[in-house]
């Protein structure tokens, strides 16, 4: 006997599975661009390297553009958050390789996310007080960049990841 109930819940939960990998994997792509646009454009701007006098840190450019306000707040700091949460259930779910690579992505991610609310956001915020020195923000500044890369590379990671669980999902979608 066919069980009714499960049958209907199975036909609502696959779409929904897709859209929520489909916006994770658009999100990821968005962030991971706009986080490598931020470093090569936005970032000179706040940090000027120059022969004569070094490093110089910009406060007041970083709270003029404030990315983290104007832009990623709408982009990673709520909707990318909620999305890996709800990835990560919805990949637990699943089985098989296409759980690994999916868990992958949303662990990835979340890796990513811990890593910005625990020092990338706290530091530029610190950044772009009036209560830190010009060589202590200058040091801080240049540390926040390095670390950025590394942050770039996880993003990066998990964007593979997720792309590589929706072409296996929809691999499976077809031979289902």
């Amino acid at each position: 006997m066919i069980n009714l109930h499960r049958y209907h819940r199975g036909k609502i939960a696959a779409p929904m599975t897709k859209i929520l990998l489909w916006l994770f994997v658009i999100n990821l792509g968005i962030a991971l661009g706009a986080g490598l646009y931020e470093s090569q454009i936005i970032v000179p701007q706040w940090l000027r390297a120059s022969p004569e006098a070094g490093y110089q840190w910009n406060a007041e450019t970083a709270r003029q553009t404030d990315t983290g306000l104007k832009f990623w707040v709408y982009v990673t700091t709520v909707p990318l958050t909620l999305l890996t949460l709800a990835n990560f259930i919805t990949a637990w779910h699943r089985r098989g390789i296409l759980r690994r690579w999916w868990l992958g992505a949303a662990g990835a991610t979340a890796i990513e996310r811990i890593f910005t609310f625990s020092y990338f956001i706290p530091t530029m915020l610190k950044l772009m007080s009036e209560d830190i020195s010009q060589v202590d923000a200058v040091s801080t500044a240049l540390q926040w960049v390095n670390l950025n890369l590394l942050r770039h590379l996880i993003m990066l990671t998990a964007w593979l990841a997720a792309l590589k669980a929706f072409s296996l999902l929809y691999k499976r979608t077809v031979t289902d």
